[in-house]
């Protein structure tokens, strides 16, 4: 393992010292580090919040700011955050217009948060919730609530956070977000494994000369592993299982995010890009939206994910609104 760290106990808390120190927009409740949270927190908006391992940034902290989230439960690396400190978020970011929870199909999470929601309601808290689970990868068609939360879970928070902004209600915000979990489907590659500090070597083996298509964020199996091939061969067989569940028509817009794992160059995802965009012009679709770089990522793992948002006249406004977190920066239009 070779890391610029400390002691890896101490990893996941020196990281968040260090977000606190560079990024005044965000702070903490409870006296936990981990219980990340806006610094001005909006009166009569209802509140979004999200939770998860870390090792993943930007996701899911890096997402707190304005026309985004207002609230992250942080747990250890690929470890979900403990239900105390969900309901803790849940109790600093309410305004008074209740709360939406958005975070990936996880056992762990959903136990967690379920929990916490269980808790606000004891205080009066109106929660809802919206579980991300737009990895193609991972199940078949029909069965959708067993696929894991990857990259397009920001889509969601992205259309949730300009709908809060808004002033939407819970009901709407949460209907929105739903909308969006819906029409977004991700697929991912990946060509090498990472390592977990506290943990201190390789998560998994793969090849040299190999690539697994659908391989999840914390090393989950994916559908098949073979031989490298050339960027838009890879890009091509991702796409096709998308395209296969999508109902895109000529004239039709989405809003594209590529995604690097970790230790992906950002020249190779705009390689990824251009193929992308060759094959929804062929189908005469338009990227309308795109976002190229690292929102999701598996610490230094070495891969990407192509997520794709089928857009309507809703979505795309709210696509289109600002945004400004510690980690992504989005200007109006």
């Amino acid at each position: 393992m070779k890391k610029f760290l400390n002691d890896p106990v101490n990893f996941v808390d020196e990281m968040l010292e260090g977000i606190y120190a560079a990024h005044l927009m965000v702070t903490y409740t409870n006296g936990d580090l981990r219980c990340l949270v806006t610094a001005k927190p909006k009166p009569g908006k209802v509140g979004l919040t999200t939770g998860g391992g870390s090792g993943h940034l930007p996701t899911f902290l890096g997402f707190v700011g304005d026309g985004m989230l207002d609230g992250a439960a942080v747990g250890g690396v690929f470890q979900s955050p403990s239900a105390e400190q969900m309901y803790q978020v849940t109790k600093a970011v309410d305004q008074g217009a209740g709360v939406l929870y958005i975070y990936g199909n996880y056992s762990g999470d959903i136990i967690n948060f379920d929990m916490a929601s269980e808790l606000a309601d004891l205080d009066g808290i109106a929660v809802k919730q919206v579980v991300g689970n737009d990895d193609v990868a991972s199940s078949v068609v029909g069965e959708e609530h067993k696929r894991r939360g990857v990259a397009g879970i920001f889509f969601i928070y992205k259309a949730a956070g300009a709908a809060a902004a808004e002033g939407l209600s819970l009901d709407e915000v949460a209907r929105i977000a739903d909308k969006a979990r819906l029409k977004t489907r991700t697929m991912g590659v990946a060509l090498s494994s990472c390592v977990v500090p506290e943990i201190g070597h390789a998560t998994f083996s793969i090849g040299e000369d190999e690539m697994e298509i659908g391989m999840g964020i914390h090393g989950e199996p994916g559908i098949i592993r073979k031989e490298l091939a050339p960027a838009d061969a890879v890009v091509d067989e991702m796409m096709e299982r998308i395209f296969k569940e999508t109902d895109y028509k000529a004239g039709d817009d989405v809003a594209v995010l590529i995604n690097g794992l970790g230790g992906t160059p950002l020249e190779e995802l705009y390689i990824f890009f251009r193929r992308v965009n060759q094959l929804l012009q062929a189908r005469s679709v338009k990227a309308k939206h795109v976002w190229i770089g690292e929102f999701a990522t598996s610490m230094e793992m070495a891969g990407a994910s192509i997520s794709i948002l089928h857009l309507d006249s809703e979505l795309d406004r709210l696509m289109a609104a600002p945004a400004n977190t510690p980690f992504f920066k989005h200007v109006a239009g």
